[in-house]
């Protein structure tokens, strides 16, 4: 592995099925700056956990947590928490190039609201208390398009009752795609949560909290359309 070369990510837990695609990347020098010098501050390591995480041990003040799962290369999630600064944001990536464009971001736009985990986002549930967040985002999730990949899907039963678990009375679980057979699958899933209440009865219009992404645009250029979920936990 060179210096430019991404490490991999981290060995999945013995018998636990992944749910992501470890991908490995060049990182430009902003990049590998950032994550050098802001990683202490601002990074949590999920395979170092060992107990349970108190979200409060990451930020210098309590506030309502937002969960953001797959945060890619940080563009939206510096957005999201540049315009909601009362809220904190726990943003999961295994793309180390995108940990480190968002270290960039977080330094340059001063977004003391933001802490980056790599890893797991499982894995960094399960060790969160239950009720601690207040938002949970899985924006544009691995589809994992092939039917025998099914099973790796973030969205899923077992997955949902997970997250749902760690939402506040009240917290909202917000999921989107632009893979309409996922998109279903979702909201299936979503819906047969009992404790899950669908906020909108369907798709509704992109919220205006969610920036438009790089990703989505290609994908709104390639003819394909967004599918938003948002479901609240009763």
């Amino acid at each position: 592995m060179t210096s430019t070369d991404s490490p991999a990510a981290p060995p999945a837990h013995p018998g636990r099925i992944r749910t992501f695609h470890p991908r490995r990347g060049r990182m430009g020098d902003r990049q590998r700056d950032a994550l050098a010098r802001l990683w202490p501050t601002y990074g949590l390591e999920i395979a170092d956990l060992d107990g349970p995480c108190d979200p409060a041990t990451l930020f210098d003040r309590r506030a309502p947590l937002v969960l953001e799962i797959g945060s890619g290369m940080g563009d939206a999630t510096a957005a999201m928490a540049a315009a909601d600064p009362d809220r904190h944001y726990l943003a999961v990536e295994v793309h180390t190039p995108g940990i480190g464009n968002l270290l960039d971001l977080v330094e340059r736009h001063r977004l003391a609201n933001v802490r980056v985990a790599r890893g797991d986002a499982l894995d960094l549930v399960r060790a969160l208390p239950a009720g601690c967040l207040d938002a949970v985002h899985v924006f544009f999730p691995d589809p994992w398009p092939k039917a025998r990949h099914h099973k790796r899907r973030l969205i899923q039963p077992a997955h949902v009752a997970l997250l749902r678990s760690r939402l506040a009375p009240g917290g909202t679980l917000h999921c989107a795609t632009d893979w309409a057979e996922y998109a279903e699958s979702m909201r299936q899933t979503l819906t047969a949560d009992p404790d899950l209440v669908d906020v909108h009865g369907g798709y509704p219009p992109r919220p205006a909290h969610r920036p438009v992404t790089k990703f989505e645009r290609r994908a709104l250029t390639a003819g394909r359309e967004i599918f938003d979920l948002i479901h609240r936990r009763r």
